[in-house]
């Protein structure tokens, strides 16, 4: 009888999010990470970033003895499911990164060396098609001495975690994909049968080809939609009287576009979308096939965030020592994570402007203090970050931002400009009282 009903490798968001969840919905997880600090961390319920509701699951879950953590690979031995899940980051070229991938894949080879027992291996890293069978599994024969499908099988299951997000879509997932033979497609699906009961979704069962390309292609598209809108957005901030909110709520009501991912902004960011589309890019070049409609994607998506600071100087002219509070540095609200963050990008084009840059985070100050340096003043609350400001740029759309109103920027600011990046505040209240300006609003006649 094993011990776990899973092992799980790789302690990180997405990691330690779906080995909490496991446990919380009955199985018996072991986490494993090589980062003894992490260990140390996770089995006092401390965690490493911020993800709502993750925190007293995680302690629930160490308390109760279903989910126990630990550094030594050797124990996924112990477990007939073995989850690999660990960083993809994007190599200088944009193409995957996958050097954590194969050395967790010669760890657990050697972890489940003479093992009598068959283990599934399912491959959860956002990997390129290919990956699975090309990349893990040969690492995996050479440490084990085991013969794929017969000492272990493998599975492609790719996730499709929102960072904010993470518990609800691992607790309620929309749709399942395990790519993999059919006896370890039926072994993995058997394992969420179990802990789903009735609230299981959707499976596809299909080749991991298949399901490695389903990762890719999700989030090219939706990445793609969020292009799509910030390109009409920019018309209509040249288009007078017209507004990019009206037009995405009619587009959004047709049945085969549908309103999701359609709010126009500074453009996406984060551990997902820039580097899986680069990855996606860079694989299909290999192929011989350059993917225009996702070269487009990125190139819209690298100029969005350039033009709240182009606002900012039609509003102000030369930025030259003018102060310039930023509210928002993570890459969207409930999350610290600044991973390919716009506010980077703006922060890089407000210093070469030579302007007074402050910011504000309600999650993120940690994080940006260690990526800036001391270039810019880090403010505990947005009300100090707006102090004696000569333009306000709403980066990130955190709710604690919407109770702000007009007689706020007034009293506090030098000179009352506000730039909403993200469209929210309402743009007919704000207009009347301040000197307004927002993504993909045209100027009134």
């Amino acid at each position: 009888m094993p011990k776990y009903s899973v092992a799980v490798v790789g302690l990180g968001f997405v990691g330690l999010s779906t080995a909490a969840c496991f446990a919380k919905l009955g199985a018996k997880v072991l986490g494993v990470d090589i980062d003894k600090k992490k260990i140390a961390a996770v089995e006092k319920g401390v965690l490493s970033f911020y993800e709502p509701g993750l925190k007293p699951i995680l302690k629930k879950v160490i308390k109760d003895g279903s989910f126990t953590v630990s550094s030594n690979i050797r124990l996924v031995a112990q477990a007939p499911i073995i989850f690999i899940v660990v960083g993809t980051p994007s190599k200088e070229d944009g193409s995957m990164e996958d050097r954590f991938l194969l050395s967790a894949s010669r760890q657990i080879g050697a972890g489940i060396k003479g093992s009598n027992s068959y283990h599934l291996i399912v491959v959860k890293s956002t990997g390129i098609p290919g990956t699975s069978l090309k990349l893990v599994v040969p690492e995996i024969e050479k440490a084990s001495g085991l013969k794929y499908g017969e000492g272990f099988g493998a599975c492609s299951n790719p996730e499709f975690l929102r960072e904010g997000s993470a518990i609800e879509d691992t607790l309620n997932p929309d749709r399942i994909i395990i790519g993999g033979r059919p006896k370890d497609t039926e072994m993995l699906k058997t394992f969420y049968k179990k802990i789903y009961g009735k609230k299981l979704p959707k499976v596809i069962c299909t080749n991991p080809t298949n399901a490695e390309l389903i990762k890719y292609a999700n989030n090219t598209f939706l990445a793609m939609k969020i292009s799509f809108i910030n390109q009409i957005a920019r018309v209509c901030e040249i288009l007078p009287e017209s507004d990019i909110g009206v037009i995405a709520n009619g587009i959004g009501l047709d049945k085969r576009i549908n309103p999701l991912f359609l709010r126009a902004g500074l453009g996406f960011g984060g551990s997902c979308f820039p580097k899986d589309v680069k990855a996606f890019i860079e694989f299909s070049k290999k192929l011989g096939y350059y993917p225009p409609l996702a070269e487009a994607t990125m190139k819209v998506n690298e100029d969005q965030p350039i033009s709240a600071v182009r606002m900012a100087e039609k509003k102000l002219g030369n930025l030259e020592g003018k102060k310039i509070a930023l509210l928002g540095l993570a890459f969207k609200p409930d999350t610290d994570d600044m991973r390919e963050a716009v506010s980077i990008t703006i922060v890089k084009e407000l210093l070469k402007r030579k302007a007074k840059v402050f910011a504000h985070d309600p999650k993120a100050l940690n994080t940006a203090a260690a990526i800036f340096d001391g270039k810019i003043s880090l403010e505990k609350n947005a009300k100090a970050c707006l102090k004696n400001a000569d333009c306000a740029i709403l980066v990130t759309e955190w709710m604690e931002y919407a109770s702000l109103k007009p007689k706020d920027f007034k009293k506090l600011m030098k000179n009352p400009v506000l730039i909403d990046g993200r469209r929210l505040f309402d743009a007919d209240e704000f207009s009347e009282q301040l000197d307004f300006a927002a993504v993909g609003l045209g100027s009134k006649v």
